[in-house]
Formats: C-alpha cells, sequence, structure tokens
C-alpha cells in the first residue's frame, strides 16, 4: 500500500469545517505530478478531486472528480463516501490510469518497496530522511508499478532524467537509496527477487560523479570562510567553524549537546554523534574528536548556564534549520568572494585531505569523519596517491651522488 499523506487542514472534518468556500480546490501533493483536492460545498458536502501533470502535453494538467462526496456529514464507507485517505487511494489508481492507460498494477510496487525500506529504516534506527526525497523525485507512473515488471531501461530513463535538475552526485545518492529499497523487498518476496537484475542494470551510479562534486579548499580558504561567517551572527560563525575544524557532516554537528563539549580536563575534545548513514548497527554513537582551545573557548562560553542535554549549537535560541544554514552559506562565500561551487560540504573534504596529507593514517581518518577506508579510497583516491607518492619519495634512493664515506656494516657480530 502507498504511503498516507497527513494533512491537517484536509485530514479530517472539523479542520475542514474551518476551511473557506472558494472556486478551485485546496490541493495537496501525493506523489511527483500528482495532486488531490477538496472542493467545500457547505449544503451538499464537500468533493474530492485528483490532478495529475503531463509533462508536455498540450494540456498539462487532467482533474477528475471522484464520484461520492467528503465525509464531511456522514461517515466514510469507502463506496459513496471517502475519506481523506480513502480518497488518496482513488486519486492514486486513477493517476495510474493515466499514466499507462491501464489499471494500476498488482503486486508490491515501487511505492511498497519504499514504504518497506522506511519502515525497516525506522526498526534499525536508521536515516530515513534520503528516503522521503527520494520519493519527491519519483513520479507516480514510476511508484505505481510493480516491482515484477520493472525494466532497466524504464529505470536508466529515470535515472538519466534526473541529471537535468540535480548535479551527479545527488542523483547517485537517490538511485542508491532506491536500489536499497527495491534490495529489501526483494530480500523478502522471492517473486521480486527474480526481476532483481532490472535495477543492478538500470541504476548503475554515473561515474565519477563523487569526484566531479568534491570542491578541495586550501587552509587558507577555509580560514577566510570561517572568518567572514562571523559577519552574519556569532551563531552562524560558531556552526561554520565546528564544521571546518571537525570535518562532520551539518547532519552530525546540529545533533551536538551541550555535554558533548569536553574542556575540563585535558586537552579539548568533543563527542560527536555518529551518523545513521550505511547499514547496520553502528557500535559506537559519538566518536571523540580533538578541537582547537579557541574553539573550545568559544563553545563553552555559549553554553555557559544551560542544561547538559540541551544543543550545543542554536540560532536565535532555536535549533538549526538546514534550509537557513544552506542560505547563510552561500552569502558567506558570496562575500568571501570565491566560487559559488564551494558549499559547506566542502569544509568536509577539505577536513579529509587535510589530514591525510598531513600523514594521519587512513583508518584514522575515517574514523574521524565516520566515514569508511572504502569510501575514502574510492572517492579521495587521488588525493591518497599524491600523500602516498610524497611518503615514497623521501623514502628514494638517490645513487646519482654517492656519499662522501662509505660504511660498510657487516651482518656478523
Amino acid at each position: 500500500m502507498a504511503r498516507k499523506v497527513r494533512d491537517r487542514e484536509l485530514g479530517d472534518r472539523a479542520s475542514r469545517a474551518k476551511l473557506k468556500p472558494r472556486g478551485k480546490p485546496y490541493w495537496r501533493t501525493l506523489d511527483q505530478g500528482v495532486h488531490i483536492g477538496y472542493r467545500k460545498n457547505p449544503k451538499a458536502g464537500g468533493k474530492w478531486v485528483g490532478r495529475v501533470y503531463r509533462k508536455g502535453a498540450a494540456e498539462p494538467y487532467i482533474t477528475h472528480t471522484l464520484p461520492g462526496v467528503a465525509d464531511d456529514k456522514a461517515d466514510a464507507n469507502n463506496v459513496s463516501v471517502y475519506s481523506f485517505y480513502q480518497a488518496q487511494e482513488q486519486v492514486r489508481q486513477w493517476a495510474a490510469e493515466q499514466h499507462r492507460g491501464v489499471p494500476a498494477a498488482q503486486g508490491p510496487t515501487v511505492s511498497d518497496a519504499v514504504d518497506k525500506y522506511e519502515a525497516d529504516l525506522a526498526v534499525r534506527q536508521g536515516d530515513a530522511g534520503n528516503v522521503r526525497r527520494v520519493r519527491r523525485h519519483l513520479p507516480a507512473a514510476l511508484l505505481g508499478r510493480a516491482v515484477v515488471e520493472l525494466e532497466a531501461d524504464e529505470l536508466r530513463s529515470w535515472r538519466d532524467g534526473l541529471t537535468k535538475s540535480l548535479a551527479a552526485a545527488t542523483v547517485n545518492r537517490v538511485i542508491t537509496v532506491l536500489g536499497a529499497a527495491l534490495n529489501h523487498l526483494a530480500d523478502l518476496d522471492h517473486r521480486v527477487a527474480a526481476n532483481r537484475q532490472s535495477w543492478r542494470s538500470g541504476l548503475k551510479a554515473i561515474a565519477g560523479a563523487a569526484r566531479a562534486n568534491n570542491v578541495i579548499l586550501p587552509n587558507a580558504v577555509v580560514a577566510k570562510l570561517v572568518e567572514t561567517a562571523a559577519e552574519f551572527g556569532d551563531d552562524f560563525h560558531r556552526l561554520v567553524w565546528v564544521e571546518a575544524e571537525t570535518g562532520a557532516r551539518y547532519s552530525q554537528v546540529v545533533k551536538l549537546a551541550v555535554k558533548d563539549l569536553l574542556d575540563r580536563r585535558g586537552p579539548p575534545r568533543i563527542l560527536m554523534p555518529r551518523s545513521k548513514k550505511g547499514r547496520g548497527q553502528k557500535q559506537m554513537s559519538h566518536t571523540t574528536l580533538p578541537i582547537t582551545p579557541a574553539l573550545a573557548a568559544d563553545l563553552r562560553l555559549a553554553a555557559a548556564g544551560r542544561p547538559p542535554r540541551e544543543p550545543l549549537l542554536l540560532h536565535a535560541g532555536e535549533p538549526w534549520k538546514a534550509a537557513r544554514h544552506l542560505q547563510l552559506f552561500a552569502r558567506t562565500v558570496k562575500a568571501a568572494g570565491l566560487d559559488s561551487t564551494i558549499t559547506s560540504y566542502s569544509l568536509r573534504h577539505s577536513s579529509i585531505c587535510r589530514q591525510l596529507l598531513s600523514g594521519v593514517p587512513t583508518r584514522i581518518v575515517a574514523v574521524n569523519h565516520d566515514t569508511s577506508t572504502i569510501m575514502l579510497e574510492r572517492v579521495y583516491s587521488a588525493h591518497i596517491g599524491d600523500h602516498a607518492d610524497a611518503l615514497t619519495r623521501a623514502a628514494l634512493l638517490d645513487v646519482s651522488q654517492p656519499p662522501a664515506k662509505l660504511t660498510i656494516v657487516s651482518g656478523r657480530p
């Protein structure tokens, strides 16, 4: 069953009673290109309406008023009176018919696979945020497609279409999550497993995407970004400073609590929460990272008098919101006179390369940045190669200039 969309205004009759009658319906998005609408009628009861977007068609939007009425005055029976959730199923079925010209496919669908994978992540305490982002990029026709009928060509076509609006690295992240969802369903249903090769072929990653998306910054540029961030407030300056020193993801940094600052005994450190990326249950919930005394002092000043479990980093007294962080960082890059391709993730890339080139063992770099050595070698192979070249070159034997005095050490005592 496809996921249910919740909505405060349309979800129940009491909420809909507060809406004002108007000519156009109150629209809500169900899936990409598919909407459900509610047209209020105080006397006879409201009507549910479906709408589908067809790219390239002479009339891009087609609408359909569902038979029966909304459960404004009578209890829903899924025959002549429909609740908000029952109407969603009717709209999805109608939308599938418009896209394919046939009734919605039987058996587990792509939407079912995504739902089951999201539920599994919740049980394993994984990051369900990526699943929600994948849904936004899946058209209704593909969501309603039976997994056993999926073909490599249609998946490849969908993947290639994403590149028109998304960076190649972002496309790879989207298709990786969809592939994981389909594999999860295949592990549960042997009928689906028989078609596994279709998404293995159709959802192959775009080669070179990670390298093209990496922006490695010299130390002086990182320092300039941190300094410029101060122009947009102490809260933002502190956030960027932590990102630059630790190389942690934004999603990790904003989860820091006051108690995670360890600066009372010994050199200052910070307990960075682990991300929910990857498979399985991570053995450690936090990673201990060293920070400079200057950053520790600034964080301690910001944390003074606050409860231990309260977020360490706040914006105007409230938890950080990703959209606000992205906006401020883009303004910081512009104010610093730097290239617009630089993002906050560039601080992470730069931190990883800085440690590699400073001689920190790859395994420790991976632990410090909550990733794996395999991922480091895959994404940062060129920089690891440069580092290995520098180390090896220092140990080269140079026979072009023989030593002034030759001393032979015998192996005998």
